[in-house]
């Protein structure tokens, strides 16, 4: 049976704007005011949804969040008519009004982690929803994720769903984002790798002294347990507290993986070789053969990875074996990045191919190639179980495109977020967009 790596890219939400919400994210931080264009940066992620497509790779879609969440801001104490509660909260405590209005969930590879089932024990595909708890404007999306990716993935006898960890410090999930998966084939078992930043309870484990570690290996290994997973199947590596000190808030902004490869930056992690050792080992009891690219510090600083987003890219297998690397525009701005990278793809080497693409609008906010897209595995017949509205198509993109044409504001300041027009303006897009995906009634102005 055939097996597929699918990428559901998010949809960029029609309020995405630049509030500089994510302390940790020195894109996030460095951009925060700036006017964004909510047009421009969801149809840059549509466009590469489509050029993934017309490569022959199988692209879905993930829907965005209704934003402003006011039900967010009633349970905070405003209170009145949904303009009323905007309104209070634009003049009382306007922070909070930005942060409930964040088009984060953009960045599906928080969304949740995912395991295929020839990994779990009941031979489901397994869904949790992170709980994102380090950052309120985050905190707040998982309850939509999972009535989202239920929609998408509803057939009980192959998908699994789990609710999101205990919202607390001590289980800090950021999902797939800490989280990759070593294999021979999509379809066979394979080794999966969870990143953490610190752990809860055990003090052998040195933590950051900057910027906060949002993945516990506590909460890696609840996921595990949830999906099944076989502990011989399972490798946990902490990332190096330095590099989240410099800026590296996910491990898929210092390292990437897919297949049997894993592409890394020297600095990533700590204890690298052990680490190595033991995905090499386990790989090879289910029949895969482990390969490593480390870049050296002495090419890539980590703030060259940082501001060029090198490692929170798309590593993709082709037909004939070999892989292709998707990064943002800013690899090739940046001239150590760029000489690096071409150097690989003609080292002859399985990194043949980079592609470059225009995420600017992603970018500014701090989210590359990696962060917009979910990578689920499935078998073929798993994937015919798929909600087919959500399967990237040359009709959808077409619809997709004029749908945000129709809806979208091509600028969005702190200012424009006070307006209740706004709200109105966006429920009416996603009312559209459900019916568009086939999703039925996921967001609370439907159901409630």
């Amino acid at each position: 049976m055939k097996s597929y790596e699918v990428n559901f890219d998010g949809l960029v939400g029609p309020t995405h704007n630049y509030g500089g919400l994510s302390y940790g994210n020195v894109a996030s931080q460095s951009n925060s005011q700036q006017s964004s264009n909510p047009k421009e940066a969801a149809l840059q992620g549509l466009a590469k949804m489509k050029a993934l497509m017309d490569m022959g790779f199988q692209q879905g879609v993930l829907a965005p969040q209704e934003r402003p969440d006011v039900a967010a801001l009633r349970r905070l104490g405003f209170a009145g008519s949904d303009a009323q509660v905007i309104q209070q909260a634009a003049k009382e405590a306007m922070p909070l009004l930005v942060a409930s209005c964040s088009a984060s969930s953009m960045w599906v590879a928080n969304a949740a982690t995912v395991s295929p089932s020839a990994d779990t024990a009941d031979g489901r595909v397994h869904f949790t929803a992170a709980n994102l708890n380090c950052k309120y404007h985050r905190s707040i999306e998982h309850p939509t994720t999972s009535r989202v990716l239920g929609a998408m993935f509803a057939n009980q006898q192959h998908f699994a769903h789990h609710a999101a960890l205990p919202a607390v410090a001590q289980f800090g999930d950021e999902g797939a984002a800490n989280h990759t998966r070593f294999c021979r084939a999509y379809g066979e078992a394979g080794v999966e790798f969870f990143v953490f930043g610190r752990s809860a309870f055990d003090t052998r484990y040195p933590a950051p002294q900057k910027y906060p570690a949002r993945q516990t290996l506590e909460a890696s290994q609840a996921v595990a347990r949830l999906h099944g997973l076989r502990e011989e199947g399972v490798v946990y590596a902490q990332q190096n507290p330095s590099v989240i000190d410099q800026g590296v808030f996910h491990n898929d902004v210092i390292a990437v993986g897919n297949g049997e490869v894993l592409f890394y930056h020297e600095d990533a992690f700590l204890e690298t070789d052990k680490m190595l050792a033991e995905l090499t080992s386990k790989l090879a009891k289910v029949g895969g053969k482990f390969q490593s690219v480390c870049v050296p510090r002495s090419a890539v600083t980590v703030d060259d990875a940082v501001r060029s987003y090198l490692f929170n890219s798309q590593l993709l297998s082709r037909p004939d074996g070999s892989m292709l690397l998707i990064v943002p525009e800013e690899c090739r701005s940046n001239e150590r990045v760029w000489q690096y990278l071409q150097g690989l793809t003609g080292s002859g080497g399985v990194i043949r191919e980079v592609k470059v693409f225009d995420l600017k609008q992603s970018m500014q906010n701090g989210g590359g190639p990696a962060c917009l897209r979910l990578r689920v595995a499935l078998n073929e017949t798993e994937l015919a179980a798929v909600n087919p509205g959500v399967i990237m198509t040359a009709s959808l993109y077409d619809s997709l495109t004029q749908w945000v044409e129709r809806h979208y504001r091509d600028r969005m300041t702190e200012n424009d977020l006070a307006d209740p027009q706004l709200l109105l303006e966006c429920r009416g897009a996603l009312d559209e967009l459900t019916q568009i995906l086939k999703l039925g009634a996921v967001y609370p102005f439907q159901i409630n």
